[in-house]
């Protein structure tokens, strides 16, 4: 394949961007967002909560480490589509196995080079992230108006639910890493909702063993594996559109199981509290964005990939809206005063709406992981945890 075959995006407003094929080629829709990471490539396109968006590299140029078999966040690829500027001509890294681009053609991945990143980041920051679709190859041909049409028919990110396409079908378990003999913390149980590698290793280097479990998950079954710590994972979707996994996280709240969640474990905490979400304009993705911790007043520069938020009050403490005691924002994004994380006073849980895993970093939050491990060891649970202490 010619690597000058035309291509081009379209968003749903009707605004489109030319330039060439990169990858496979073809159509594929999803909703537009930008990633202002400038390394880390790799782990942004197996992060499973990229599935059904189409990628913006803000950084210009995409492909200089080529692809290699130790730092994916899966088992596969799941953005949409992908949008870079220049993509690199060579490959330098000894540890790369092949290109990048030769990567998301054997996989299927549709993307588009040479458009001006930068003009089509400050229009989505002006109008939002949105539907669109890449058009190369026989597609690339079609009239303007059916690519149009095909975009604007495609799915919304609002009230779409996707844990069921990036979960595990059966659990998977995770033995505590070596080393850490001394400091088991018994089992911990993961809710799959679009968990990285990354996240599953950092845990089980704490000294639990990491129960990975399908996202369809009932309390019950939860209950069955006796865990000392429940984590919900990061992932993609509307969290306005999970309410079997915060009826969940309800049930776990009330049995007193320590509690940690993260990215869109944030916003179903958040729910489960009885606080609303909302869509952001544009939402928060990229290794560079500023939080305040508010219980120590450092600021961390964190990673992030999330285009929902929690709405909950930034002055606090406030008593919970589902009964559930106080509630306090813990981390706040000083970009825009985000909530990026939530603090239950009278229960064992947290959250934070970031990565505190890290990957590809930077590596400011990985206390985060020491946090919970320490929430464990002070709530420790009867032997046979079960629906005990359940309200």
């Amino acid at each position: 394949m010619s690597h000058h075959d035309p291509a081009v995006l379209v968003l749903e407003d009707g605004t489109r961007y030319a330039g060439r094929a990169y990858g496979a080629r073809g159509r594929t829709l999803g909703e537009a967002v930008f990633a202002t990471g400038m390394t880390g490539y790799q782990e942004t396109l197996t992060d499973p909560s990229y599935a059904g968006q189409i990628v913006v590299q803000t950084a210009p140029h995409i492909g200089n480490t080529g692809m290699n078999d130790e730092d994916p966040e899966s088992w596969r690829i799941w953005v949409a589509g992908y949008v870079v500027r220049d993509p690199a001509r060579v490959v330098s890294s000894f540890r790369a196995r092949r290109s990048l681009d030769e990567e998301l053609e054997t996989t299927g991945i549709v993307g588009i080079s040479g458009v001006d990143t930068r003009a089509l980041t400050r229009r989505l920051r002006s109008a939002g992230s949105m539907r669109s679709g890449i058009f190369s190859g026989a597609d690339a041909a079609l009239d303007s108006a059916a690519q149009l049409a095909a975009v604007r028919a495609g799915r919304d990110m609002r009230g779409l639910n996707l844990s069921a396409e990036v979960s595990v079908a059966a659990p998977l378990v995770v033995p505590p890493a070596t080393g850490t003999e001394g400091e088991r913390l018994g089992r911990l149980a993961v809710l799959d909702l679009g968990v990285k590698s990354s996240t599953v290793n950092r845990l089980a280097e704490r000294g639990f063993e990491v129960h990975v479990l399908p996202q369809s998950t009932t309390f019950e079954e939860l209950a069955a594996i006796e865990p000392a710590g429940v984590f919900y994972s990061n992932g993609p979707g509307d969290p306005a559109a999970s309410d079997q996994h915060v009826e969940l996280l309800r049930r776990v709240l009330r049995a007193g199981i320590p509690f940690f969640g993260i990215c869109f474990g944030n916003q179903l905490l958040g729910r489960a509290l009885g606080f609303g979400t909302y869509k952001l304009t544009f939402g928060h993705r990229g290794l560079n964005q500023p939080v305040l911790d508010r219980a120590t007043g450092r600021i961390e520069i964190t990673t992030h990939n999330h285009g929902f938020a929690v709405d909950a009050p930034l002055e606090g403490p406030v008593d919970s809206p589902a009964g559930f005691g106080r509630v306090e924002v813990s981390h706040v994004d000083l970009n825009d005063q985000v909530v990026e994380g939530l603090r239950a006073l009278d229960l064992p849980a947290f959250s934070v709406q970031y990565h505190p895993e890290s990957a590809a970093g930077p590596h400011d939050s990985g206390y985060l992981f020491d946090r919970f491990a320490d929430l464990v060891r002070d709530h420790p649970r009867p032997a046979a945890a079960g629906t005990q202490g359940e309200r």
